[in-house]
């Protein structure tokens, strides 16, 4: 009966997840069942503990339901996981992503925090080092990546796969090869951006599952994927579809944006993909006449969430009117203006990413 249980986020059986370490049924007909969770804090346990006890009570000569939770170790979470994926593989169709490269989802708990520009500048940063670097924008509802690469033009395609669109990246290196920027974006598709914001649920969880199976893109070291805010149907379709290697979560100091970005943490952790990170964005005002800084939101909010969960800040971004400049005019901070400090704080944090993930065939 509990076969029929399956879990909201996984899309399998509890059953067939391991989930279920124990079952007892007493002479009095009282059934105790011990559900073993991804993460203790999980989301979603109220859901499958109800979703669990109404099954049991419908069965003849059941007078009571009696459910204990727990939390799986990370070698159980990491067996379910392994379930989970070959599951999810065998139901989607296979990925135009070249085995070696190294996926990473840059991810915020909600929007405003930045993390657009902060993906971009990443993309840029590990471009101008010769690497050829793919950017999905999967923020379908509110895509800006086009706009803040100055990428323009329609996705071309042939053989019924779509061609992403390419832009040449300087490189920062004296005497260094150019990089390449691959970009895909609802943006290159759609007439009116107002289009994207009617979609929702199902509908845009199929567009991030189309842009990663349908997407042929060549060579490839480094596949950026910059998510929509929250922790919905995007985020899982990609972690289900893909071998996700690392996820790195943008913030702001504020203790509001920090605890949005503490529940996208908790979803990554629950499907088993490693967090690089934190980057603490917009971590005060750069003057940019006497350079002075100034803490308009607050601060430490992200060193403060690096430490309780025990993962590393990548770096802090200062709010540094060029960035934005440059996000609309198409020109990322990291290649228009390497020696600010902004740029820098980018650059550093895309060495300690490539650190993270390991390196691959570098320029």
């Amino acid at each position: 009966m509990l076969e029929a249980v399956v879990d909201p986020e996984l899309h399998s059986s509890i059953v067939d997840l391991g989930m279920v370490r124990d079952v007892f049924v007493d002479v009095d007909g009282l059934v105790s069942v011990e559900i073993a969770l991804t993460i203790a804090s999980c989301p979603l346990r109220g859901q499958i503990e109800s979703d669990v006890e109404s099954r049991l009570r419908g069965l003849p000569g059941v007078t009571g339901v009696e459910i204990r939770t727990g939390a799986m170790t990370a070698p159980e979470r990491a067996s379910l996981m392994a379930k989970a994926r070959k599951q999810a593989a065998e139901r989607a169709p296979e990925t135009e992503i070249p085995l070696t490269t190294r996926i990473l989802a840059v991810a915020s708990g909600k929007g405003g925090v930045g993390k657009s520009s902060v993906t971009v500048n990443l993309a840029a940063a590990l471009a101008a080092r010769g690497h050829v670097v793919g950017v999905l924008d999967a923020d379908i509802w509110g895509f800006s990546v086009p706009r803040m690469l100055g990428v323009n033009g329609r996705l071309g395609g042939a053989d019924g796969k779509i061609h992403p669109n390419e832009v040449k990246v300087p490189s920062l290196r004296p005497n260094g090869e150019a990089g390449t920027l691959k970009v895909v974006s609802m943006g290159f598709l759609v007439e009116d951006e107002g289009m994207a914001l009617m979609w929702r649920g199902l509908v845009l969880a199929k567009a991030v599952e189309q842009f990663l199976t349908d997407v042929r893109w060549g060579e490839l070291d480094y596949l950026l994927v910059d998510m929509p805010p929250g922790t919905g149907d995007a985020q899982l379709s990609l972690v289900q579809a893909t071998n996700v290697d690392g996820a790195i979560i943008v913030t702001t100091p504020q203790d509001v944006s920090v605890g949005d970005a503490l529940r996208g943490v908790k979803m990554f952790q629950r499907v088993d993909v490693p967090v690089l990170g934190i980057v603490e964005n917009m971590s005060w005002f750069e003057c940019p006449h006497c350079g002075k800084p100034s803490a308009l939101f607050g601060s430490g909010g992200g060193e403060r969430l690096a430490r309780t969960l025990e993962l590393p800040l990548l770096g802090q971004v200062p709010l540094y009117p060029r960035v934005m400049e440059g996000g609309d005019a198409g020109k990322p901070i990291v290649t228009a203006d390497p020696a600010s400090s902004a740029a820098k704080a980018l650059t550093g944090i895309a060495t300690r990413v490539v650190e993270s993930v390991g390196a691959t065939t570098a320029v």
